[in-house]
């Protein structure tokens, strides 16, 4: 049985890492969608987010799914909805529902750190 393919480390362009956005948010906006219907909440977007015990299973799979799917783009996982963009510099940094790819951050600062591209 052949082992699972490392991850290569992936450097973007800002160019780079707009163009793989869409793909980003529309695998995002799924994940999020089948979180709302399964939570039967308005939004699931919050970083704290209490999950009934019967369901944890399925939250669970629902977030590894879009994780690994986020992954294998390349793109780092930060957080719930959070995604980096490594730009050899720091990160481009994007979280759900924001319609572009607008913002900054350094490798040490973190999403605190954010600075706004334009």
């Amino acid at each position: 049985m052949a082992l699972p393919m490392a991850r290569r480390k992936r450097i973007f362009s800002y160019e780079r890492a707009l163009a793989l956005l869409p793909e980003a948010r529309r695998i995002t906006g799924e994940a999020v969608d089948e979180l709302e219907q399964l939570l039967s909440a308005e939004t699931v977007s919050e970083e704290q987010l209490e999950v009934p015990a019967e369901l944890v299973p399925e939250y669970q799979r629902i977030v590894s799914a879009w994780a690994e799917a986020i992954l294998d783009m390349g793109i780092e996982v930060k957080g719930l909805w959070l995604i980096d963009f490594d730009s050899g510099a720091g990160y481009y940094c994007w979280r759900y529902p924001e319609e572009t790819l607008e913002w900054f951050h350094g490798y040490e600062e973190g999403f605190p750190g954010r600075i706004k591209l334009n």
